[in-house]
């Protein structure tokens, strides 16, 4: 595999296998950190009985679980491993300037948007919002509704650092380490 590039700076082949992100299969892909996040909020939203409804909020939680969405929009949308770390990062700016949390009725939602966002400011090929939608299984509205509430919630600030980027690979590896070990 092939290092990746982000502002100049070589990611770590390694850290991009250890979620699964190859080009030569997704197998391994982990939802582990949104996973545990999605528990935990799911846990608070029920003690407070208040979450405010988004756009990115769905009636029922999908069947799929995360690692099977993060597996379907790796396999389906050929967008580069660099995509999914940068879209990890535009999640959490994303829920930070939003006071918002991930939950099971939005964290496929603002996964699928986050990644084609990312595909289409990383990459020099990427599929559209209709391609994007049917990964998702969503309309083609809901995707261009979505894609558009969350780059002024992101301020079209897309830009991410070499620093931040490799903090993020680094931080998803040790999570995703701390989970192989507890199992």
């Amino acid at each position: 595999m092939e290092n990746l590039l982000l502002n100049g700076v070589a990611a770590e082949p390694e850290t991009c296998m250890a979620f699964g992100l190859s080009d030569e299969s997704s197998r391994g892909v982990s939802g582990i950190p949104q996973r545990k996040s999605i528990m935990k909020n799911e846990k608070l939203s029920n003690a407070s009985g208040k979450d405010a409804i988004t756009i990115f909020h769905g009636s029922r939680a999908p069947t799929l679980s995360i690692k099977q969405y993060i597996e379907r929009i790796f396999k389906f949308s050929g967008c580069s491993t660099s995509c999914f770390v940068v879209a990890y990062i535009y999640i959490s700016k994303f829920l930070r300037l939003t006071g918002g949390h991930l939950t099971s009725l939005n964290a496929h939602r603002l996964l699928i948007t986050s990644i084609m966002v990312a595909a289409k400011f990383l990459d020099d090929e990427c599929y559209d919002n209709a391609y994007y939608a049917r990964i998702g299984g969503i309309s083609t509205g809901e995707m261009n509704r979505m894609e558009m509430r969350f780059l002024f919630n992101l301020d079209f600030r897309l830009q991410v650092t070499a620093e931040a980027f490799l903090n993020c690979c680094v931080k998803l590896g040790n999570e995703l380490e701390c989970e192989s070990k507890t199992g």
